[in-house]
């Protein structure tokens, strides 16, 4: 997918692993991308970058939809995720590496990071007691990705991820700085909008009756009489209610059973899952996070090269817009990710 057409932000909170897995969990980011930023080698290794002579903070760079999240907000969600009163490193892990740092790219993102900064040091956690900010705000140079066993190290390595993570305390540490619920990733977090901004009669307005059952009723489409079973347009399927955008045509396959089905998400945190006994076999089910609809289940017998997953929805749950409507319908932005990988 090609997303050059999405605003980046750069942030160095630390064993970028971390963050990362963090960062994916946000409604309106479209990627996370672990790396290096502000050294002076150009294209350093994890090794270089560990001996401490690059320059270089472990650090994650985000793409995000400013029509879902603006930048102010991840960069007050980012302070809340790193402990920014220690000058040494962060958690468990001491080195320059693991520093922490906000790297603005343009004017804009330097004055809302100043901005942020000003208002931690101006409410700062019960247990800074006294001390400074130490999270610095840097001028951004280039960022370079890091090694392909670093992406995704969470989803890759979950057992490992796990381990390091509880045993460096990071949860922990987060929880005594700035409450119990800091260790939930989406903690501090300000989107644009939200579930609250849609009762059942915004919704009831919007939708037809067949799909206000589906999506508030946790109603289910019969196979092979749905609008988007079999839909093989390039597009994108977002949310009817929110307008949010939930799905892709590249990540969409023929499962064979009758309802539209797709390997992925396109923004992992405009969805949400949760475990449904409402039959015998529990299932996974999906939710859009911006209104809170019923989407369907996602099983595990999807294209094992695409993850193995399989998010089967239903149609009355989706928008789809073709490739050649974006524009006209507000969604331009999102052209390049439909160009395959």
């Amino acid at each position: 997918m090609n997303l050059d057409a999405f605003p980046r932000a750069v942030f160095a909170g630390g064993c970028f692993w971390c963050l990362e897995a963090d960062a994916r969990r946000l409604p309106g980011v479209l990627a996370a991308i672990s790396g290096y930023a502000g050294g002076h080698v150009v294209d350093p290794t994890y090794d270089q970058v560990c001996e401490g002579d690059t320059g270089h903070l472990e650090a994650v760079e985000l793409r995000f939809d400013p029509e879902l999240v603006d930048y102010r907000a991840l960069v007050d969600w980012f302070f809340r995720r790193i402990d920014p009163y220690n000058p040494e490193g962060q958690f468990c892990d001491y080195g320059a590496q693991y520093r922490t740092a906000v790297f603005p790219l343009d004017i804009d993102q330097e004055r809302d990071a100043h901005a942020a900064l000003a208002a931690l040091s101006a409410a700062p956690s019960p247990l800074a007691e006294g001390r400074p900010v130490a999270t610095r705000i840097l001028s951004a140079g280039p960022f370079y990705k890091a090694e392909a066993h670093h992406q995704g190290f969470s989803r890759s390595n979950p057992r490992r991820y796990h381990l390091y993570r509880l045993g460096c305390g990071r949860d922990a540490t987060l929880a005594r700085l700035w409450g119990k619920g800091a260790a939930d990733p989406l903690f501090a977090f300000t989107p644009r909008f939200g579930p609250a901004a849609f009762d059942d009669d915004i919704i009831r307005a919007r939708l037809s009756p067949e799909a206000f059952r589906v999506v508030r009723q946790d109603g289910t489409e019969p196979a092979f009489r749905n609008a988007y079973f079999d839909e093989h347009r390039p597009g994108l399927y977002v949310d009817p209610v929110s307008g949010a955008p939930l799905f892709a045509s590249v990540h969409k396959f023929d499962s064979g059973t009758g309802w539209p089905s797709f390997s992925r998400p396109l923004l992992p945190g405009n969805i949400v899952t949760r475990l449904d006994h409402t039959l015998l076999t529990p299932r996974t089910e999906v939710r859009a996070w911006h209104s809170g609809n019923h989407l369907g289940h996602v099983f595990e017998d999807g294209p094992r090269e695409a993850g193995g997953l399989r998010y089967c929805l239903n149609s009355a749950a989706l928008r789809f817009i073709p490739r050649e409507q974006l524009v006209v319908e507000g969604y331009g932005r999102y052209d390049g990710v439909l160009e395959e990988a």
